[in-house]
């Protein structure tokens, strides 16, 4: 087997751009979305940065696996639905919860206080029509230069796909749950 040397030549550098915040985009129907978004909100915050997680389809009271990890770490994440809204009893009440939200998150990244805001599940308020998707797109416009925010959740709109800087499309090759294999504590939640 031959082993191939690295080239001699230097390679190019990349122009000179300014550091600035980026928006990121976890989307698509394969499993991972959420769990990409929290690796990021970890890698900041083991390197001191302020970061807040906010999730639109989790209740205040969510105790999985992630909300105990990042309790112990000091790494706010706030939960600011009522759970699954296609089982909801009260569909106003639920869209209700994603507005207040969304002005709780609206405020995070504007404030210029995080590094880093995640939306985790933000395309689902935007799908059902609970949040104005104009001002979900002005905000992550006008937010400060320094400010990183991720959005995760299935189906995103192009709208901000367009707007995004990176964008990863998760698919699903195969899935546990579709072979009848139960949603598993540690993996799922």
């Amino acid at each position: 087997m031959q082993i191939e040397t690295p080239p001699t030549e230097t390679p190019k550098k990349p122009p000179k751009a300014e550091r600035r915040g980026i928006v990121i985009v976890n989307t698509g129907d394969g499993k991972g979305k959420s769990t990409a978004a929290f690796g990021l909100a970890l890698r900041a915050h083991g390197r001191g940065k302020a970061v807040k997680i906010f999730q639109f389809m989790k209740v205040p009271s969510a105790r999985f696996g992630e909300h105990r990890t990042f309790e112990k770490l000091g790494l706010p994440i706030v939960g600011l639905g009522d759970g699954f809204s296609w089982k909801s009893q009260d569909l106003e009440h639920s869209a209700q919860l994603a507005r207040d939200g969304w002005q709780k998150a609206k405020a995070a990244i504007l404030s210029g206080d995080y590094f880093l805001v995640a939306l985790d599940e933000i395309t689902y308020p935007l799908i059902y029509g609970w949040l104005p998707l104009d001002d979900v797109l002005e905000t992550l416009k006008t937010r400060p230069s320094e400010v990183h925010v991720v959005l995760t959740g299935r189906r995103c709109p192009p709208e901000i796909i367009d707007l995004a800087d990176t964008v990863t499309e998760m698919t699903m090759v195969k899935h546990a749950f579709k072979a009848g294999i139960p949603a598993q504590r540690g993996i799922e939640d």
